[in-house]
């Protein structure tokens, strides 16, 4: 433990599990106390089964065991009043905001008949949770603040918009995760002269339930879809898709730029658009073949 973050308070969305709980863990690791939200329910278009509030209070557990304080709250990012209130919690309790992590999402593949409304789903998860979170934030972030803004590898490569397997709740993650390219460049203008700085990680695959689901199992191997592939099935799938030969990232690899991202060792990087790809992007800049 170095104590890149001691004395920081730092709000992530989508804490119960994979990046989110790797985020908080990380940051209570370098000395940052949390505060956490999940939604903690299901959302009926995804396919695959979200964060319980069992997977809160774990993520909860796991920073309490570090030794620093967390706030753990139930609250869904696409409503801006519930996560207002929540962060009103956690700031009265902890005493100030200093990191920001907008990294709830979801990626709506419903299996047989997509629906538009999939598409809606998305981005109302991916997109405007990401301004939600980060207008009920600013009123409490300190000057020389750090926002983290998840994206994606995936959101940069034109073909992953058009590509008819995904249906409109792939469209609309692709769709939101590339506008939130834009977003961190405009914000970031905006709150230089705070010295607050404003930066997107775009991960490759990453060892989550977000990937590890049967529809999309079933876009990686197109060739499977009538059979329902198995993990052992896509895993050589996975690794044609990074420039090197690993299957999927972990959320750890994710987070340990976080942190760096949240300490005072970035205090001058800004509007950035950082991948971490294993190479995918420069493999595929267009989308896998």
């Amino acid at each position: 433990m170095s104590n890149r973050l001691s004395g920081k308070v730092a709000f992530i969305t989508g804490a119960g599990r994979g990046q989110g709980r790797a985020h908080a863990v990380q940051m209570a690791t370098e000395g940052a106390d949390i505060v956490c939200i999940d939604i903690c329910e299901q959302i009926e278009s995804n396919n695959y089964p979200l964060s319980t509030i069992e997977d809160l209070e774990t993520t909860s557990k796991l920073v309490e065991n570090l030794g620093r304080r967390c706030i753990a709250v139930k609250a869904d990012v696409r409503e801006r009043d519930q996560l207002r209130k929540a962060l009103e919690e956690g700031v009265s309790e902890l005493s100030r905001l200093d990191i920001v992590v907008a990294n709830a999402g979801i990626l709506p593949m419903a299996m047989g008949d997509p629906l538009p409304s999939d598409f809606v789903d998305a981005t109302d998860v991916d997109l405007l949770g990401v301004l939600n979170t980060v207008a009920v934030s600013l009123p409490h972030l300190a000057d020389g603040g750090s926002i983290i803004v998840t994206g994606s590898t995936a959101g940069m490569m034109p073909a992953t918009t058009t590509n008819p397997l995904m249906g409109p709740g792939g469209a609309g993650y692709a769709w939101a995760k590339n506008t939130l390219i834009g977003y961190v460049e405009q914000m970031a203008l905006h709150l230089a002269p705070k010295m607050i700085r404003v930066n997107a990680i775009h991960p490759t695959n990453c060892n989550t339930h977000l990937l590890h689901n049967d529809a999309l199992y079933a876009v990686f191997r197109p060739d499977m879809r009538t059979q329902k592939p198995t993990r052992a099935d896509v895993e050589p799938a996975f690794t044609h898709f990074q420039a090197m030969p690993i299957p999927y990232i972990e959320p750890e690899d994710i987070a340990n730029l976080a942190v760096f991202l949240a300490s005072d060792e970035s205090r001058y990087v800004t509007g950035q658009q950082i991948r971490v790809d294993a190479g995918a992007l420069l493999k595929f800049p267009d989308g896998p073949a």
